[in-house]
């Protein structure tokens, strides 16, 4: 078995969308997901965002195959869920380098780089002015 193709036992990932930053510890196991000490269940009440967390996982046949504790942090609910699912995208590359291709082709490694605009002087947000007022 050459080094390209054996299995590490641990990998790490990290994944990022908006403000959100995820850290991802994939090990083989059972399918357990901890996130922030809670079950995804529990951390994640809206069944999109958990869609989003395990769509990587679904891809590439290791829902059940694979043990993943993950601690994120910033953002919102959407911005949390896109950065695991980024996160354990990059550990899993790692964790088997021939999931490597279908994770790619699915754009799940890529970073989404959209970002809130700042809001400006004189502006009542980014782009939005005062309303005008004749007197």
């Amino acid at each position: 078995m050459s080094t390209a193709e054996k299995k590490i036992n641990e990998t790490t990932g990290t994944g990022r969308r908006k403000t959100a930053v995820a850290r991802v510890r994939v090990r083989a196991g059972s399918g357990n997901i901890v996130v922030n000490g809670k079950p995804l269940a529990e951390f994640f009440a809206n069944e999109h965002d958990r869609y989003t967390v395990v769509s990587a996982l679904e891809l590439c046949d290791r829902r059940n195959a694979v043990d993943l504790t993950i601690t994120v942090s910033g953002g919102g609910t959407t911005g949390q869920s896109g950065a695991c699912r980024m996160g354990i995208a990059r550990a899993l590359k790692l964790f088997d380098a021939t999931l490597e291709e279908p994770i790619r082709k699915n754009q799940l490694l890529t970073r989404d780089s959209r970002m809130k605009e700042r809001k400006k002087f004189g502006f009542r947000g980014a782009r939005r002015g005062t309303q005008f007022s004749k007197r």
